[in-house]
């Protein structure tokens, strides 16, 4: 039986970390429950995850629906779009069954890139690669997980570049109902007609929309700053997002941005370091821009956003003497007096 390969290229940079990554989560396990009860999909589709970040690894590789069980997604630092390419394309000449004088091959492949950000690489090299060797082979359905992604570059990937609204809750579980039946869709036709294609569900402008391929962008991700902790009683790794906020300024016609805590969260410190490129990013957030201090996820310490001298960030239980994570220094902490540079990530 000729299969229909079903890919999810998915970004799982830091600026995921939280609910968005959950929702993909419950999301990919919503898509393999409905497929695993229609017969069209039983019998044709055939998936496999990709996350990309600084690094980009398999995270499950292609195989039949009935035994895909939805993996844990993971968190990694960076958005490199150049890995997540290059792994996509050694899935690809790996994994697919082309068609000779003898059989039929695989029916074209389906890629879902789901992506947050704005690449933290160049990615040039990998876009002409794909151009040239793999875009006429697959139907790419690129999503745009917010309105920071650099559109112009992914326009030069596919004619398909989509903005999902990520609004709330149930924006996901919309969103996710429309891949799940875009793929139904395409198994049934590919079936009854014998051609290849896909048939993209009809979308709710209000969670899938097309987007204007000129706009502007920003790195690092100005929606989101994500910091980078280590906790100071059992040396374990954390995130702290915070969302841009917006305000009257007391100039008329002016707004005053600044950062507000979202939350502190534990990651899979083995995962983290697989998908990540290594290093400190460079780039640095004023103090006086962030809101909210939350305790600390691990240990909960009252404070998980401390720096030393090093640089580092992490947790204390309050003001006095406290030794550091990243560098083994003791310093004496207490409240700031005016604002001074924090590590950021790239989101």
């Amino acid at each position: 039986m000729r299969r229909l390969p079903i890919y999810f290229l998915l970004d799982v940079s830091e600026s995921m970390v939280g609910e968005p990554i959950e929702q993909v989560q419950e999301g990919i396990a919503m898509i393999i429950k409905e497929l695993k009860t229609d017969p069209y999909a039983l019998e044709t589709v055939w998936i496999s995850i990709i996350g990309f970040a600084g690094k980009s690894k398999v995270i499950m590789p292609l195989q039949d629906v009935i035994t895909f069980y939805p993996p844990k997604i993971p968190i990694g630092s960076g958005t490199s779009l150049s890995k997540g390419l290059e792994e996509l394309m050694n899935s690809l000449d790996k994994d697919i069954v082309k068609t000779t004088f003898e059989r039929k091959g695989d029916w074209k492949p389906i890629v879902f890139l789901f992506t947050d950000g704005v690449p933290t690489d160049d990615s040039e090299k990998a876009i002409q690669t794909w151009n040239t060797n793999y875009r006429s082979k697959c139907n790419l359905i690129i999503i745009s997980i917010g309105d920071n992604t650099n559109f112009n570059l992914l326009g030069r990937l596919s004619d398909q570049v989509l903005l999902f609204n990520n609004t709330d809750t149930n924006a996901y579980k919309e969103f996710f109902k429309w891949v799940t039946a875009s793929i139904k869709a395409t198994s049934e036709n590919i079936i009854n007609t014998n051609t290849d294609g896909i048939n993209l569900s009809k979308t709710d402008p209000g969670v899938v929309e097309e987007i204007d391929l000129t706009k502007k962008y920003s790195l690092p991700d100005n929606n989101f700053v994500v910091l980078n902790g280590k906790c100071s009683t059992n040396d374990k790794l954390y995130l702290m997002k915070f969302k841009k906020t917006l305000q009257e300024s007391s100039v008329p016609g002016f707004e005053t941005r600044f950062y507000k805590i979202e939350g502190a969260y534990k990651i899979d410190e083995n995962a983290y370091k697989e998908y990540s490129e290594g290093g400190v990013s460079g780039v640095k957030i004023s103090s006086e821009e962030i809101q909210g201090n939350p305790s600390c996820p691990s240990c909960g310490n009252n404070f998980a956003l401390a720096t030393c001298q090093c640089g580092g960030i992490h947790c204390i239980s309050g003001e006095g003497y406290a030794k550091c994570p990243w560098c083994g220094s003791e310093a004496n902490y207490g409240l700031a007096e005016g604002g001074f540079d924090i590590n950021r990530t790239l989101g």
